[in-house]
Order: C-alpha cells, then sequence, then structure tokens
C-alpha cells in the first residue's frame, strides 16, 4: 500500500499533530511539495502533501484562507503541513476554520521536524510500496508459468484470476471465446465481443479499457467491471486477445501479472518458428506417405498430432493463389454456366445484398490481400477452438493442401470464409491487382483413397478456375451436368472450327444447316419430329443433313461424329447466349 496522511501521522519520528480533516487521513500521498508560492495550484499534480510556512500568506486573513484552502481542495492535495514556530508560533485560527470547513487534512508540523525528514519518509515509503509490488509480481510471474506448464491457458486464466481478484477470458484470432477463468465469467466474455473484433483490426500490440458485466451487478458484483483488453501475438494479425476484469483499476503487482500472462499465451498463441517448421514437416511427410498408398507408414508418423484425421473420413482441399485478371475473365466466361447450377458452398452467386459485400470486404481488408494466407488462418483457428486436428502443407510456392475432417469445424469454417471471398468478389465494383482465391474440395475419403481425394480436389480446383468461381467441391463435378466445362477456350476454338463451315453457308442464304443439325441432334436422328420443330417437310431435312455430311466430310451414322457436333453446339450456344447479354 502506498503511505497515507495516517501513515505520516503514526511515524513517531516526525511528531506531526492533526488540526482538522481527521477523517480523511487514508488519503493516498503520492509525493511531498514544499511551496510558499500564495497559490502553487498551477505547480500541483493532485495527492501531494503540501508543506507551508506561510512566508508570504496572510494566514490570519479568514477569507483569503478560504480561497487559498478551496483552490488546494480542487487540485486534488491530499494534505496541508504547517511548520509552527518559523513564522508563527501556532497554526492561525483562520487557516484551521479554512481547512476544517473543506475537510482538508491540516497537519501540524513542529520547528524540530525539517521538511526534508517528511519527504525522506514518504519517499522511502513509496519505494517500499514499489518493491512489495515487484517482489509480488515476479511471484506471480511464476505461479502463472507453473500453472501455464502444468494445465495450459485455462490453469494460466485461473491464477491470474486469483492474482487480480477478478476473471480473465482467452479468445482466439476470429474473437470467440476459447476459455474463461471463473466458470461464471463465460457469459461477461461473450459480452464484449464485439470489441475483441474492434481491437483485433487494430495493429498489435494493442490494448484497449472496455465496460463487462451488468449495471445492477446480477453476475456477480456490485455493478460494472472495469475491463481490459490486450491483443496476443508478435505478427501482423493478433493470433488472440486476453480480456481481465477487475473492479477498479489494477495495481502495480497486479499490472505486473497481467503483462506475464500476456507473455506468456503470445508464447502459446505464437509458436516458435523451430516447432512450427518441425510440425509442417511431420504433416508434409505424412502427406507424401498417403499419396504414395503407405497409409500404415503414415499412420504411424502422425501419432497423436494428426492420427485423428486419419480415423474418420475427412476432405483434401487445395487452395489456390490465381492471379485478378485471370480470375475475373474466367468469371466472364463461365458466368452463364455458373447461373444454371446452384452451388452447395455458396461461392458468390446469385444476388447479394449491401451489408453482404460490406461485411466481406472486411474480411478482405483483413487478410491484407493474402488471401491464402487468410484461409490458412482460419482453418487453424476453427481448429484450435473445435479442438480438431488439421493438416496444413504447402504444395508449391501458390498452393496448400489441407486435411480436415468431414463435416467438421475446419471444413465448415473454410467454406465459409471462401463464401465470404465470393461476396466481397461479386460486389466489386471494380477488379484489384491482388491474387484472388480459388479451392477445390474433395469428396469424403480415408487414408487409403488419399490419391483418389487428391485427384478429386485438382478437379474441382480446375472447374473453379475455369468458372471463375471461389470454392468448387467434388460432388458439384461428379452430379452436374458436363455443360459448364465447356466453358473453356480451347473448347470454343475446336467448336468454331469444326462449325465455321456450316456457318458459312448459312450466311450466303442458302439454307439453315446449323439450325437443322441441332433440331435433327436433339431428337436422336428422328426425321418427322425434327423436321416439325423446323416447319420444313422431312425430306427438305433430309437434304439439309446430306449438305452437313459434304461440307464437314463427316459421316453423321458415326456416333463420335454427332457427339462432337452436339458438344461443339452446345459451346457455341453458351458464347452466343453470354455475347447477347
Amino acid at each position: 500500500m502506498p503511505p497515507t496522511l495516517a501513515s505520516l501521522v503514526h511515524h513517531s519520528a516526525l511528531k506531526l499533530t492533526v488540526r482538522a480533516g481527521r477523517e480523511r487521513l487514508d488519503t493516498p500521498v503520492r509525493w511531498v511539495h514544499a511551496s510558499e508560492l500564495t497559490d502553487p495550484v498551477p505547480y500541483m499534480e493532485g495527492g501531494e502533501l503540501l508543506l507551508i510556512t506561510a512566508l508570504k500568506l496572510d494566514a490570519e486573513d479568514a477569507d483569503a484562507m478560504r480561497r487559498y484552502v478551496k483552490r488546494l481542495v480542487g487540485a486534488g492535495v491530499a494534505g496541508l503541513g504547517f511548520a509552527v514556530g518559523v513564522h508563527y508560533e501556532k497554526i492561525p485560527e483562520a487557516l484551521a476554520d479554512a481547512a476544517a470547513e473543506e475537510g482538508l487534512p491540516l497537519l501540524e508540523v513542529p520547528r524540530r521536524t525539517p521538511f526534508l525528514a517528511i519527504s525522506k519518509a514518504v519517499s522511502a515509503a513509496i519505494a517500499a510500496d514499489q518493491y512489495r509490488a515487484v517482489t509480488a509480481g515476479f511471484a506471480a510471474q511464476r505461479e502463472l508459468t507453473r500453472q501455464a506448464l502444468s494445465d495450459g491457458p485455462e490453469g494460466l486464466l485461473s491464477a491470474l484470476a486469483s492474482q487480480v481478484d477478478g476473471w480473465a477470458a482467452l479468445y482466439d484470432a476470429s474473437g470467440a471465446v476459447v476459455a474463461t477463468a471463473p466458470e461464471w465469467a463465460g457469459r461477461r466474455a461473450a459480452r464484449i465481443t464485439a470489441d475483441v473484433e474492434r481491437l483485433r483490426d487494430r495493429p498489435a500490440p494493442a490494448s484497449s479499457v472496455v465496460g463487462g458485466g451488468t449495471e445492477d451487478g446480477t453476475d456477480g458484483t456490485d455493478g460494472e467491471d472495469r475491463v481490459e483488453l490486450h491483443s496476443l501475438g508478435t505478427g501482423r494479425r493478433a493470433r488472440g486477445a486476453l480480456a481481465v476484469g477487475t473492479a477498479s483499476a489494477p495495481g502495480t503487482a497486479e499490472r505486473y501479472a497481467v503483462h506475464s500472462a500476456i507473455a506468456l499465451l503470445t508464447l502459446v498463441t505464437e509458436r516458435s518458428r523451430s516447432l512450427y517448421g518441425a510440425e509442417q514437416r511431420i504433416g508434409a511427410a505424412v502427406l507424401r506417405m498417403l499419396l504414395a498408398g503407405q497409409s500404415d507408414h503414415a499412420r504411424g508418423v502422425a501419432g497423436d498430432l494428426y492420427g485423428g484425421l486419419l480415423d474418420a473420413p475427412y476432405r483434401m482441399m487445395l487452395a489456390e493463389a490465381a492471379s485478378a485478371s485471370a480470375g475475373r475473365a474466367r468469371a466472364r466466361g463461365g458466368a452463364d454456366a455458373d447461373s444454371d447450377s446452384g452451388s452447395r458452398s455458396g461461392s458468390g452467386s446469385g444476388e447479394v445484398d449491401a451489408d453482404g459485400v460490406e461485411a466481406a470486404s472486411v474480411v478482405l481488408a483483413e487478410a491484407g490481400g493474402d488471401l491464402v494466407g487468410g484461409f490458412v488462418e482460419v482453418a487453424e483457428a476453427a481448429a484450435a477452438r473445435s479442438g480438431e486436428a488439421v493438416l496444413v502443407v504447402p504444395d508449391g510456392e501458390r498452393r496448400l493442401v489441407v486435411l480436415a475432417a468431414d463435416g467438421g469445424a475446419v471444413v465448415t469454417a473454410c467454406t465459409r470464409y471462401a463464401h465470404t471471398v465470393g461476396i466481397a468478389r461479386s460486389g466489386s465494383e471494380q477488379g484489384t491487382d491482388e491474387d484472388e482465391l480459388v479451392v477445390g474440395v474433395s469428396a469424403p475419403a480415408g487414408p487409403v483413397a488419399a490419391g483418389a481425394a487428391y485427384k478429386q480436389a485438382e478437379q474441382a480446383l480446375s472447374v473453379a478456375r475455369r468458372r471463375g468461381r471461389v470454392l468448387v467441391e467434388h460432388e458439384e463435378v461428379a452430379t452436374g451436368s458436363v455443360v459448364p466445362l465447356l466453358a473453356d477456350d480451347a473448347v470454343r476454338a475446336f467448336a468454331d472450327g469444326l462449325l465455321r463451315a456450316l456457318h458459312e453457308h448459312d450466311a450466303t442464304g442458302r439454307g439453315d444447316l446449323v439450325a437443322s443439325l441441332r433440331a435433327w441432334l436433339s431428337r436422336h436422328g428422328q426425321w418427322d419430329a425434327a423436321a416439325a420443330d423446323l416447319g420444313v417437310h422431312r425430306h427438305t431435312l433430309r437434304y439439309r443433313m446430306r449438305r452437313v455430311e459434304e461440307i464437314l466430310g463427316r459421316s453423321l451414322d458415326d456416333p463420335d461424329v454427332r457427339m462432337e457436333l452436339w458438344l461443339a453446339l452446345k459451346a457455341t450456344a453458351a458464347v452466343s447466349a453470354s455475347a447477347g447479354e
């Protein structure tokens, strides 16, 4: 505890006597200041014990003393010490009455007690209090470290809550509550998640003070808590946040405990580079073994770190950074295809309201242009929050492989992230030069089917690239129509070359061979039905089909020829529809 006026009065060597304001002797003394100015207030900060001899004061003037004392009280002076036997043999009644009227503690300082002795006593008491605080802080640091090593973040939070006589909560990078201490603090921690999210947007390290709890104290206090928020991590983006709720501002010892907790939690959330690199190497080895068909060896190497992934169906996800210009070009080419086929992943097709676009733009801003990096952070944060295992392995400079439990929190979080990126992309009025995210997701698979899952994810990724989509699942490719896959430059070039002669013939006005061929193929070669669709005689249609064979130099009796012509017609129809829009 810092020194108080009472402790100075009880100091046997000072011989101080209380002449007024006895009821406020518990006031802390921040410092001692001697001044003979008639108005020392401009040089005061508050909390001082002011020492005077009344060299320049008319201490017997009642009005002057009332004004003098009132200004001292307004400046937050802790007390007034008056040296007797120097200019006045005793404290003038005018000063004593003014001090009593304002409730200002007035101490009589005997002539044999120099002001310097009082200053030394206060300084020594402050130093002793600071030493006790530092000692208590080191003890708290040892206890927090012990709890962190034995019980992890939960044990550390419990020790911290005890040290500050309040509560503590840990949040992950997404702003979700990970752990609280005591348990009843969970509701309070959940109420300030919006403040945690705002803190996350600020450059690290960052901190703020907010209000938590309820005004009526129904959660266990007599009023609203004072809650400090501190970001955790050393990188560009915070890895989490710590909330500390107390009834009042923490003292020096409590402050040491809070800062020790921040350092320890940062070590927990921001793992060392060597440890993270080792985990990545193990993950890469496990993936190579799975893709090589060595599932038993992969399980042995995975151990407790990734073994849980190999005991249940998983999804393999390939995430890639694609250039924005190429992505937009593909999006224009595949827009019609996407409009005809639904996406279970919701990666940006359809109408999006302004609020959705604005919220998604925030996600892109947080990613700082590194959407693949944001994808990794989302996956790892979901894994940490849910306790699931997740394997993340770089696959080249611009691609990574993610293995996560089918139907688990990681797959859900990654799909939602891709959906958000798609919303922001569709709501952007103009493109940027930043890389865009493309994700392919395999069907559920087991350890022995890792190679097939990788091929499925690659196929889905290829479709996502062509369609200008953010995320495509393999089920969409396997169960959907093949027609959207025709939205490819090579396919269109083939279709244009195959049908060019027919289009040139029709352009001369000598017949409608393209429309006739489409009708005949759509009716599976049924002459009467196709002729009826065209409104011509079946003999006319037969003549046109012979002209098609003559111009193309191919026989329509060949099923491969009919298939190629039908796909070519579908591909050119998609281009024509896109141009019309």
